[in-house]
């Protein structure tokens, strides 16, 4: 097992998607304190880079200057004001300051030491700590305070507050997991501008489940199976792909690596050599034909089904609210991924917008994935059969109680398959006639709530350039009459999507729905628009109603595909301030343009996820759960691309 790492320490940036490095941090941090805008009170809730536009991208040539912005959300701990900063850290100045109203914009993400300061707060509380007292519990230490996003619910008091909601979780001793107890029918509202609690929701003393759920616990798991027998994965000649800096080649696929403190894992400028236009003989090479310009997981929701008062106001919005990339695991080797391994760090801003490197926060390796065609032949006799290979790109975050893992997948004839994997621990609260509606008992008087895991990619396509189109395609059933006497006749609807109105579409397992991205400029050798397809899982939507609060935040979740025009400004699909936004904002306002959508630059939104009800099995730790979707190449090449692969593995 051989590991390699790209923590790129050089500044020199020569490429406008370059990653962010710890100098520029620095040097973020200088201009942010020479313009005034950082000091004692101000934190630094994200530092980012502010992308280029697609048609910046596309004016670059090597050697040219690269203009280095980045976008700063800066909060004032003493007043709860707030800011988004762009600033150019080539020209060394500050560009543009927009002051946010919380009343009406939302608030800046939530950062870890305001998860420590809650802890501090509520133990200070009289109100709670008597509340704990007539639980029994008199051993604060030994209580852990969870502090989850607030969310919009337009309750007295709390507009324009900077808040989170506070629920416990006892331990029996320190390395006691809390999950396990939690101490429930009481939650605190905590205003963290004036450290103070503002309000106790206290519906009664309940019963807080005893059994221990340590599952890193050889006392609690058992002795450890010895069945097992070693499995390696060895490649003694090294891998197939190469890396140079943040550029990937591999098997024909080119495209670049990039890390954003909100969405984690970016890949930019996904493109593909088509192996009919090459030619060994002469040593050309295969012309590199785009499939993306960027793909990432913007945004995701994660609704909670119990309606009483102490949880109704529970959805969490895991990259908006608590940025999924600052919340990135360090991966270890053997556990994480297996084979020859190839490791990006990601460097982000803390707090002081002082950077920290996170060490091998994106893994990347091969992958055997089994037969990729195969065929023996009846006439000729002859028999063929190919392995298939993937390269996978992936990274871990965690959460609070959950671990996500994001897996993206590259195949060797074109395809792209994304798959989200769902792990860690279940949110639990105490499980009785009222919860047995909503939540399944795990444990002995242990809840765990259904809830839903809302995930939104964002795909900026570029099939065979820049002007592309969307059509939807379903099965279509002919009936019986003349031309189809015999009934057996079936074909396929297509719809185009012509513009963004029309763009809000729902998945039909019965009707084979899958979208068509077709490139407007090229064709294939049939004179047909090259293509690719994207099939989701068809999973359900939102499932809360369409006027409650979270639809109203997360209303790109109640559509499984949007389309957009593409624009450098629409980031994400909730807005720019989730973190106890009102709603409406992101696809919701954007789509209200209508504006044209065929032969544009266009941007898809696909929400995919798992609707979760809990099971025993998922305690005291859940095995993985997947979702997902998957792009695949339809009319883009002439003939299978994978017809020159060599037998063997």
């Amino acid at each position: 097992m051989t590991t390699v790492r790209s923590d790129r320490t050089s500044e020199d940036v020569l490429h406008p998607l370059d990653r962010l490095t710890a100098g520029e941090i620095d040097r973020a941090r200088v201009l942010l304190e020479g313009a005034g805008l950082l000091g004692p009170t101000v934190r630094c809730a994200v530092l980012a880079l502010e992308e280029p536009s697609r048609a910046q991208v596309r004016r670059h040539r090597s050697g040219d200057e690269v203009d280095r912005r980045v976008r700063a959300v800066l909060l004032d701990r003493s007043t709860g004001g707030s800011r988004t900063v762009l600033a150019s850290l080539t020209r060394e100045r500050v560009e543009e300051v927009v002051k946010h109203d919380p009343a009406t914009d939302g608030q800046p993400p939530i950062m870890l030491e305001e998860f420590e300061a809650v802890d501090e707060i509520v133990k200070a509380d009289p109100g709670w700590v008597e509340a704990m007292s007539r639980r029994g519990i008199t051993d604060l230490s030994l209580v852990a305070a969870c502090p989850l996003s607030a969310g919009s619910f337009d309750l007295r008091g709390e507009r324009g507050r900077r808040m989170l909601r506070v629920l416990a979780f006892q331990q029996h001793r320190p390395s006691d997991h809390p999950w396990a107890h939690p101490v429930d029918g009481l939650v605190a509202y905590v205003d963290l501008i004036e450290r103070r609690v503002v309000e106790l929701v206290d519906t009664g003393v309940m019963p807080v489940p005893a059994e221990e759920g340590n599952y890193d616990d050889p006392e609690f798991t058992g002795p450890p199976r010895t069945t097992r027998r070693p499995l390696e994965i060895t490649q003694p000649e090294g891998p197939s792909f190469t890396v140079e800096r943040d550029v990937v080649t591999w098997e024909g696929w080119r495209f670049r690596v990039g890390f954003d403190p909100r969405e984690g894992l970016v890949l930019h400028e996904l493109s593909i050599a088509d192996p009919s236009t090459g030619d060994p003989s002469t040593g050309d090479r295969a012309r590199q034909r785009p499939v993306a310009h960027r793909a990432s997981v913007a945004e995701m929701v994660v609704p909670y089904a119990d309606p009483g008062p102490v949880r109704f106001w529970q959805n969490y919005f895991d990259s908006g609210e608590y940025l999924l990339g600052q919340q990135v695991n360090s991966l270890e080797r053997g556990c994480d991924c297996v084979g020859h391994i190839h490791y990006f760090d990601a460097v982000m801003a803390d707090a002081d917008a002082r950077p920290r490197t996170v060490s091998n926060a994106v893994c990347m390796h091969e992958e055997d994935d089994g037969v990729a065609w195969k065929h023996t032949d009846l006439f000729t006799g002859a028999a063929q059969t190919r392995r298939r290979r993937r390269l996978v790109i992936s990274f871990f975050a965690t959460i609070g109680n959950y671990d996500y893992g994001f897996y993206w997948y590259l195949y060797q004839d074109g395809a792209i398959e994304l798959e989200a994997k769902a792990t860690g621990v279940l949110f639990t609260g105490v499980y009785d006639d009222r919860a047995a509606e909503w939540s399944t008992e795990v444990a002995p008087g242990l809840a765990a709530p259904y809830h839903q895991h809302l995930f939104c990619a964002r795909l900026d396509m570029t099939v065979d350039g820049e002007r592309n189109a969307v059509e939807e395609l379903d099965v279509r059933r002919v009936p019986r009459g003349e031309g189809n006497e015999h009934g057996n006749a079936f074909g396929r609807a297509v719809t185009r999507i012509r513009s963004e109105s029309e763009s809000g579409r729902i998945a039909d397992g019965a009707a084979g729905r899958k979208w068509r991205i077709l490139s407007t400029e090229a064709t294939n050798r049939f004179g047909r628009p090259t293509s690719y397809v994207l099939t989701p899982e068809g999973q359900p939507t939102l499932l809360a109603e369409p006027d409650s609060s979270v639809a109203r935040r997360a209303g790109f979740a109640t559509r499984h595909l949007w389309v957009t025009r593409y624009d450098p400004a629409e980031r994400y699909p909730a807005g720019e301030l989730v973190n106890q936004h009102a709603g409406g904002a992101g696809i919701p306002e954007w789509t209200r343009a209508d504006r044209d959508l065929d032969g544009q630059e266009i941007t898809l939104w696909h929400t995919f996820g798992v609707t979760h009800f809990p099971r025993p099995e998922d305690w005291p730790v859940m095995p993985v759960d997947t979702c997902g979707f998957r792009l695949t190449p339809h009319g883009f090449f002439d003939r299978n691309p994978t017809l020159d692969v060599p037998p063997g593995s």
